[in-house]
């Protein structure tokens, strides 16, 4: 990952974990999150099943803050950012993010809070997912 051409995170094998930040975000949810990420099974095993969490290979994670993924485009053609924290509330939770997913025994790389960088990534399979911990505590 660059800005303005200059290198700024960068990881091995693992995920790369776009982080939107709501703002009915809390602390709690963003460790809750961190945990979710950290156990979430969808990693191949030796026999091609999906069985194994970031920690048990030892993976690596670079998080990006991606306000725009809380877009919401129910109306029109011009996406609503509404339900995106500023980012007097989002940095700090997005930090909070990094440091409990560093806590669960993740190696984690970070980028540059709100700036406008350029992320290269190779997917190596078939697994995209959605996590969002909401108040309740409960993922969908």
């Amino acid at each position: 990952m660059s800005v303005g051409g200059r290198r700024v995170g960068r990881c091995g094998s693992g995920l790369v974990v776009l982080l939107g930040i709501a703002v009915r975000d809390t602390e709690e949810s963003a460790n809750r999150l961190a945990g979710k990420v950290a156990r979430l099974r969808i990693f191949e095993s030796a026999d091609g099943r999906l069985d194994r969490s970031l920690l048990d290979v030892r993976g690596e994670a670079l998080v990006v803050s991606q306000f725009t993924l809380i877009a919401d485009t129910r109306k029109g053609n011009r996406p609503s950012f509404g339900d995106a924290a500023g980012p007097e509330v989002a940095e700090p939770l997005y930090e909070r993010f990094c440091a409990a997913l560093e806590r669960e025994g993740v190696s984690v790389a970070q980028g540059v809070f709100g700036a406008r960088m350029e992320v290269s990534l190779v997917n190596d399979g078939p697994v995209t997912i959605v996590l969002d911990v909401g108040p309740s505590g409960e993922s969908q």
